[in-house]
C-alpha cells in the first residue's frame, strides 16, 4: 500500500518522541512517590497495599477494554485528549483527600520559623511517672515493644486525664508523617488505659490506625521508639480517609489508564500503513529518559518550593501539582499526535486467540506464571521501597535518583540486547533475570542507610530490562502469525498486572504482620524457589517454533521447478489462487 500523501513519517515521529518524553516526565511526577504519598496521609500498610492493588489491577483490565472500544468506534483521539484532561481533574481530586492528622512543616522550613517551642506544664493533677524509649535508637534496631538499652530512657508523666505527655526532646515520630530532629518538637499527647505501667508503655495498639504500622515493621518509627500509636484517631476517620482515597485513586486511573496502550496502538497502526514498523522499536527509549530527567527535576523543584508554597498538608500535594501541569503540556502534544485515520479490516477477539494459544502452549504457561510471579514480587518490594528509605534518613531528591539509576541502566545496556540474548539464549537470559531480581530483593532487607540502595538499582538493567527482552523475544517466536502484539500486551498487562494487584495486597498484609525486611527476603526465596523449578522445567518442554510462511515460499519455490504441477502441490499456493479467483 502505498503512502498516504498526507502523512508526514519524519513529522509523526518527532511527535511520538515528544509525547513519548513528556509522558515521561509527566509519570515521574506521582507515579514512584504515591505510597510514600499515601503513608503521609496516615495509611498504615495493609491500607496502601489494598490501594495499590487496586490501581494495578484498573491499568491491566480497563486499559486495554478502553483502547478496544475506541479503536473499534474510531475515537482514539478524543480518547487520548480526555484521558490527559480529564487526569488533571482528577489528580486535584487526590489532593483533596484530608490526612488522618495535621501534618507537620518539614523540619528546614521550621528551622526558620523562630525558637521551637517550650514544653507544656503537666496537667494539672499529674501523677506518676512511666518509661519511655529515647528516640536515639534507629527505626529497625529492635522491634516495637521491645525495650531500649538500659540508660537510654526518659521519664514522662501521666496526667488525671489519662494522656502519656513525653518530656521536651523527644521525638514523636510515626509511619504517617515526615520525622523532626530533637528541640523542635513539642511533647505529645497519648491516651493511656487505666493501669497500664512501665512494662507496657513501648507497645503498640491498634496498628491498622494511621502512624500504627505492625509491631516489629521498620516503617513503624514510633513502635521502635517506645511510644504507642495516638489513640484519638478514630475508626471512623481512618474510614473516611481510605474511602476518599480509594475513591480519588479509582477515578484518576480509570482516566489515565488507557493512555499508553491507546497511544502504542495508533502509533503502531499508523506506521504499519506505511511499511514503517521498523521505526516504531526505536520509540521506547524516549519514555525511560523522560522519568528519569521528571523524577530527579520533580524532586529538586518541590525541595526548593515547599517552604513557599506549604501550609499544613503533606508535602506530596506539590507532585501532584506537577502532575497536572506536565499532564497540560501533553494534552497540547497530543493534537498533533499521529493516529491513523484509515480501517483496515482484521481479525477481531485479538485477545481470546492470544488466550487460547497460552492454554494450548506449555512453553507459554511456564512463561505466564514467570511474568505473574515477578509483577508480583516486584509491585510488593516497590510499593514499600521509599518507606524503608526513609526510615533510613533519605529525601525525596535520593529517592528519585535511585529510580532514574535504575531507568538509566536499562537505556545502557540496551545496545548489548541481541548480543546477550544470543550468548545466553532466551531461557538463560530470563533465568539471569530472576537471579538478580532475588539477589536485589536480598540485598534491600540489609540496608544500613538510605544511599546504600543505590548500588542495587544498576541491577535493574538486567533484573527489569534484560527480563522483559528475553520475555518479548520468546512470546515473538512461539506466537502464531497475527498475534505476536496481541499476546506481548496480555503478557504485559494482563498477566504482570494481576501479578502486581496480587503482589501489593500480600505485601502490605505481611509488612503490617512482620516487617519490611521479612517482605524483601520472602520475595527473594519465592524467585529463587521458581528459578531452580523453571530451569529444571524447560528442558523437558516440547521445542515449539513458529513457522515463518515466506520463508517457506522461498524455499518451496527454489526446490521445485516452474512447472504448474510442481506448484499445484503446495497446499497454501493452492488456497492462494482460489482466494484471488473468488
Amino acid at each position: 500500500m502505498s503512502a498516504n500523501p498526507q502523512w508526514d513519517i519524519s513529522r509523526a515521529l518527532g511527535v511520538a518522541k515528544l509525547f513519548h518524553l513528556v509522558c515521561g516526565v509527566r509519570d515521574a511526577c506521582v507515579t514512584p512517590f504515591l505510597t510514600l504519598y499515601l503513608r503521609q496521609l496516615g495509611l498504615a500498610a495493609p491500607w496502601v497495599g489494598i490501594l495499590m492493588g487496586t490501581k494495578h489491577l484498573i491499568a491491566a483490565f480497563w486499559g486495554p477494554f478502553c483502547a478496544f472500544l475506541a479503536k473499534s468506534y474510531q475515537k482514539r483521539r478524543v480518547l487520548l485528549m480526555g484521558s490527559l484532561l480529564g487526569s488533571v481533574g482528577a489528580s486535584m481530586v487526590m489532593v483533596l483527600v484530608p490526612p488522618l492528622r495535621e501534618v507537620p512543616r518539614h523540619r528546614s522550613c521550621n528551622a526558620s520559623d523562630g525558637p521551637p517551642p517550650t514544653a507544656l506544664p503537666p496537667p494539672p493533677g499529674a501523677a506518676g511517672t512511666v518509661t519511655v524509649a529515647s528516640a536515639r535508637q534507629p527505626a529497625s534496631s529492635h522491634a516495637a515493644g521491645a525495650p531500649g538499652p538500659a540508660g537510654e530512657s526518659s521519664t514522662g508523666t501521666v496526667g488525671a486525664a489519662g494522656f502519656r505527655k513525653a518530656p521536651a526532646g523527644t521525638i514523636h515520630a510515626s509511619a504517617g508523617g515526615p520525622r523532626r530532629s530533637a528541640g523542635t518538637t513539642s511533647p505529645a499527647l497519648h491516651p493511656v488505659t487505666a493501669g497500664e505501667g512501665t512494662s507496657n508503655a513501648g507497645r503498640t495498639a491498634l496498628p491498622l490506625l494511621a502512624g500504627g504500622p505492625a509491631p516489629g515493621s521498620p516503617a513503624n518509627l514510633s513502635a521502635a521508639q517506645g511510644n504507642a500509636p495516638g489513640l484519638d484517631l478514630s475508626l471512623e476517620g481512618l474510614r473516611w480517609t481510605f474511602l476518599l482515597s480509594l475513591g480519588s485513586l479509582v477515578f484518576w486511573e480509570l482516566l489515565t489508564a488507557p493512555l499508553e496502550q491507546v497511544a502504542d496502538d495508533s502509533l503502531y497502526e499508523y506506521l504499519d500503513f506505511v511499511d514503517a514498523t521498523d521505526r516504531y522499536r526505536s520509540l521506547w527509549i524516549w519514555r525511560p529518559l523522560g522519568m528519569s530527567a521528571g523524577v530527579c527535576g520533580v524532586t529538586a523543584l518541590v525541595g526548593q518550593l515547599e517552604c513557599v508554597l506549604m501550609t499544613n498538608g503533606p508535602r506530596g500535594v506539590l507532585h501532584f501539582y506537577g502532575y497536572s501541569l506536565v499532564s497540560t503540556l501533553a494534552l497540547l502534544v497530543s493534537v498533533s499526535f499521529p493516529v491513523p485515520i484509515c480501517r483496515r479490516r482484521e481479525p477481531s477477539y485479538k485477545t481470546v486467540k492470544a488466550l487460547s494459544l497460552v492454554g494450548g502452549a506449555p512453553r507459554l504457561i511456564v512463561l505466564a506464571l514467570t511474568v505473574f510471579l515477578v509483577g508480583a514480587a516486584t509491585s510488593a518490594v516497590q510499593n514499600f521501597l521509599f518507606w524503608h528509605m526513609e526510615d533510613h534518613g533519605s529525601g525525596e531528591l535520593g529517592m528519585g535518583f535511585s529510580v532514574a539509576l535504575g531507568s538509566l541502566g536499562e537505556i545502557l545496556l540496551h545496545p548489548f540486547k541481541a548480543t546477550l540474548l544470543r550468548k545466553l539464549s532466551r531461557v538463560g537470559t530470563v533465568g539471569l533475570g530472576l537471579g538478580c531480581l532475588a539477589a536485589q530483593f536480598l540485598y534491600y532487607s540489609f540496608l544500613w542507610s538510605w544511599w546504600s540502595v543505590l548500588p542495587a538499582q544498576i541491577l535493574n538493567a538486567v533484573s527489569s530490562g534484560a527480563l522483559w527482552w528475553a520475555v518479548k523475544a520468546s512470546v515473538e517466536d512461539l506466537a502464531t502469525p497475527g498475534t505476536a502484539r496481541p499476546l506481548g500486551a496480555m503478557f504485559q498487562g494482563h498477566i504482570s498486572g494481576g501479578g502486581s494487584s496480587l503482589g501489593s495486597v500480600v505485601g502490605g498484609f505481611v509488612v503490617m504482620s512482620f516487617s519490611l525486611a521479612v517482605l524483601y527476603r520472602a520475595c527473594c526465596v519465592v524467585l529463587l524457589f521458581w528459578l531452580a523449578l523453571f530451569l529444571c522445567i524447560q528442558p523437558r518442554l516440547p521445542q515449539e517454533q513458529k513457522i515463518n510462511y515466506s520463508k517457506l515460499l522461498v524455499m518451496e519455490a527454489s526446490d521445485t521447478s516452474d512447472s504448474e504441477q510442481g506448484t499445484e502441490r503446495d497446499w497454501l499456493v493452492k488456497a492462494m489462487r482460489e482466494e484471488d479467483s473468488e
